[in-house]
């Protein structure tokens, strides 16, 4: 027993470096492609050329003669080996009559997109497979192909030759339509606009990748996959497969980022489990980074139709909203239900009465889109900022007074807000993010230098943009997915363990692929336990050591999986202080816990800490009556709300008048994502959200051409964005805790990305006005922009 309380080290607001760094930055973590496997077997795809083609034969002599081939499969051959008993899965219906076509991993008698898969190479070499797939001979007839969402909402060709329509669904929310047009009846003002959500390429740093490895004795397999979501995956494979559920053991090892371009259930997964248990020997498959930009899944790819109602004094009555989302070739996991993810949030954090939304899914002959960081969200904070800016255009007075005119309660504190999307907002407090990012960007000292650069007829232009955002974060509770027919739920499993040397192990369904978790987690226990977090060990991303969980996107992780962490050391405690008091001989109503020490009332000098009482449980020489030995437990939490974060960001743009060039010069984020574990984690995932954003607005998309074929496949011309392209970044937070968890957390990792976009496109629109540029097309290149410029009107169509 000590004498001495000392302070907890690590817990929530500390600054502490990233515990998984070191292994990190010295190679001493593994990756998918370091993974081996002895006799394992190289995966290879033969994919199609064309967008849309009937596939009339595959001549796979060439190939199989080849040193090293295995074998060579195409559809109709893996259909006639019944290795699986669905097709690849769509989680998420959201309607109950959504047309869904089967998507089979391997396409049979018809490729619907550039890049399916139409044959399988396997080969024991790396590079053989490679060429062997460059022998398979695939003779097609091409079909008509609908290659962008406009000719898909036309109709003028079929994307799949068996249906009458390209139009998979369509998703209405109008809670109050008499309201809506009541609105726009009696409206003052009236502001139309459309806007494009171009696709745009997850683009990780490290590509995908697999490696099933079969059980020696037959009947299990441990399936190794770049992915944010093994513990889903594992339930799609086996529903999908049939293997059963218990016989499959994912394990996601070290993932080089995702932004969602790794939560899906993709074509390799199920072919390389169901082929490795078919022939008893390992298959594994790395993507090539051109092969992964047009053949897994893509974000975004929208357009917006948005109408925006307002009285005299610029109090925004009514926003309308129709969606047209691109689908893609499939549908994949929850393809259908990404733009409507947004659709709650197209009132932004303003106190707007009535919103009418509606969504058609249409499909294309081009990659299917499905999550990419913000999934929704983003897309509907755009929409609404960018309207409030022009609706303050046409008023004429600052997009900043706009805001201030239609925050929900003037921009102060509240709680429980009906919002018109029918979400209840817990709380907010818009009002001092808003003065915290105006002061950081010297918003009059910009304005003068605007107004002198004009005066003198400058070449280089400034622009000043802002957007106040909100967003739903912890994703999600249950019921409410349910009620959108989601295919899941959104709780989240948390194990803790005090273990007999004092040391903490933290088992999470949660499932990091660089957010910090180990980190993150560790504090929790620092905060709550009052324990070093370099005594706490966190097992994740092994459906073996975690066999409970919903994995990581929307971020939830904190908001859900840290919450049940958090819960779980609670119980810990709780039992704990059980155990002290029956060495005290004193009342559990008597003990006091404090940075991790139990005392009784009154008496601090005599006191355990609560990592010696780990042995005591393990032992369980003298337990109090009736009490189970070890420290250990778990709790599966389903949140009873959405989070909401929000935040005000400020992006300051220069324009060659000239060249149409465009530098963003000056950033300033003020995010509000509730109580903050760890600041600096905090702060690193705001900078990527913001660059991603940004990239956006000003570098990315993926472009095809007439035929279908992506043209810009690999970092050579896809731009993402580097050091060299992004500003100094200014960052700072307000902290009005979330109501709907113990913790008083939200979440973060998408934030940057939901508030940057229309941060910049306004701040280029802002920078054009003496052009007569109200709105121009992301994203907002030099030609573009030179264009508009010399349109003397929109650039939307530049």
């Amino acid at each position: 027993m000590t004498a001495t309380i000392e302070p907890t080290k690590g817990g929530f607001g500390t600054r502490m470096l990233r515990k998984e760094d070191p292994k990190l930055l010295t190679g001493e973590n593994k990756f998918i492609d370091d993974i081996k496997a002895p006799g394992q077997l190289w995966m290879g795809m033969v994919r199609s050329q064309f967008a849309h083609a009937t596939i009339n034969s595959i001549d796979t002599s060439g190939a199989e003669s080849m040193p090293g081939v295995h074998s060579v499969l195409t559809g109709a051959q893996l259909a006639e080996m019944g290795l699986w008993q669905a097709p690849l899965p769509c989680a998420w219906p959201v309607t109950e009559d959504m047309v869904n076509p089967p998507h089979y991993p391997v396409a049979i008698s018809e490729a619907k997109h550039v890049g399916d898969i139409v044959a399988v190479v396997l080969c024991s070499d790396r590079y053989g497979v490679a060429d062997a797939v460059e022998q398979v001979v695939v003779d097609y007839t091409p079909l008509p192909a609908v290659v962008n969402l406009e000719d898909a909402v036309d109709g003028k060709a079929m994307a799949h030759s068996d249906l009458e329509t390209n139009k998979a669904f369509h998703w209405p929310l109008d809670p109050n339509p008499e309201g809506t047009a009541a609105a726009f009846a009696n409206a003052a003002h009236v502001v139309k606009a459309r806007f494009v959500q171009q696709r745009l390429i997850p683009m990780p740093m490290e590509p995908r990748g697999c490696l099933a490895v079969p059980s020696p004795a037959g009947g299990e397999i441990v399936f190794y996959s770049a992915t944010q979501i093994p513990h889903i995956l594992k339930i799609m494979i086996a529903a999908t497969s049939g293997i059963p559920e218990n016989k499959i053991r994912v394990i996601a090892p070290s993932v080089g980022g995702g932004f969602g371009g790794k939560l899906n259930v993709d074509a390799d997964a199920l072919l390389a489990v169901t082929l490795a248990n078919h022939i008893g020997l390992p298959v594994r498959w790395t993507e090539q980074r051109s092969e992964g930009a047009g053949a897994s899944h893509q974000g975004r790819g929208q357009i917006q139709h948005v109408e925006a109602a307002a009285d005299e004094n610029g109090k925004v009555t009514a926003i309308k909203v129709h969606l047209d989302a691109d689908m893609g070739a499939y549908m994949m996991l929850i393809t259908p239900g990404v733009p409507l993810l947004g659709s709650f949030l197209y009132t932004g954090v303003y106190d707007i009465p009535n919103l009418s939304f509606s969504c058609d899914g249409h499909f294309t002959n081009l990659t299917p889109t499905d999550a990419y960081r913000g999934a929704g969200r983003p897309e509907a904070s755009y929409a609404i900022e960018r309207i409030m800016d022009m609706m303050a255009h046409k008023i004429g007075i600052a997009p900043e007074e706009i805001r201030s005119r239609n925050y929900i309660n003037g921009g102060e504190h509240f709680e429980n807000f009906d919002a018109a999307s029918t979400l209840t907002f817990d709380s907010g407090h818009y009002k001092p993010a808003h003065d915290r990012a105006l002061e950081l960007a010297d918003m009059a000292g910009l304005r003068s230098e605007q107004a002198r650069r004009r005066d003198a007829g400058e070449t280089k232009q400034l622009g000043i943009g802002m957007c106040t955002y909100v967003e739903i974060c912890g994703l999600a509770p249950s019921r409410a997915l349910g009620g959108l027919n989601y295919g899941a739920g959104g709780w989240e499993h948390a194990t803790v363990r005090l273990l007999p040397t004092g040391k903490v192990e933290v088992v999470s369904g949660s499932t990091p692929h660089g957010q910090g978790h180990e980190t993150a987690w560790a504090q929790i226990i620092a905060e709550k336990m009052g324990i070093d977090p370099n005594d706490v060990e966190v097992l994740h991303s092994d459906t073996a050591l975690s066999p409970l969980g919903l994995d990581t996107y929307g971020s939830r992780s904190l908001a859900v999986g840290g919450v049940a962490i958090a819960m779980a050391a609670d119980k810990v405690v709780d039992k704990a202080k059980l155990i002290a008091a029956h060495q005290f001989e004193a009342s559990p109503e008597d003990i006091e816990f404090v940075n991790g020490s139990f005392s009784v009332a009154g008496t601090p000098t005599k006191s355990v800490h609560i990592q010696e009482l780990g042995f005591a449980a393990f032992t369980a020489h003298d337990l109090p009556d009736g009490m189970e030995p070890n420290l250990q437990e778990q709790v599966n939490f389903d949140p009873p709300n959405f989070a909401f974060p929000f935040g005000t960001h400020v992006a300051v743009v220069e324009i060659d008048i000239e060249t149409g060039g465009v530098e963003l010069i000056n950033y300033i984020g003020v995010d509000d994502c509730g109580i903050q574990v760890n600041p600096l984690i905090v702060e690193g995932q705001v900078h990527g959200g913001i660059v991603q954003g940004a990239a956006q607005a000003l570098f990315e998309e993926a472009v095809y051409d007439e035929n279908g074929n992506i043209t810009n496949p690999s970092l050579m011309d896809y731009l993402v964005p580097s050091t060299m392209e992004m500003p100094n970044i200014t960052l700072d937070s307000t902290v009005t805790p979330s109501t709907t968890n113990p913790l008083g957390v939200k979440g973060v990792g998408e934030a940057g990305t939901i508030g940057s976009a229309a941060a910049v496109i306004n701040a280029v629109c802002d920078g054009l006005s003496p052009y007569s540029v109200t709105d121009i097309k992301m994203p907002a290149t030099p030609q573009r922009i030179w264009n508009a410029i010399n349109a003397g009107s929109t650039g939307g169509a530049a």
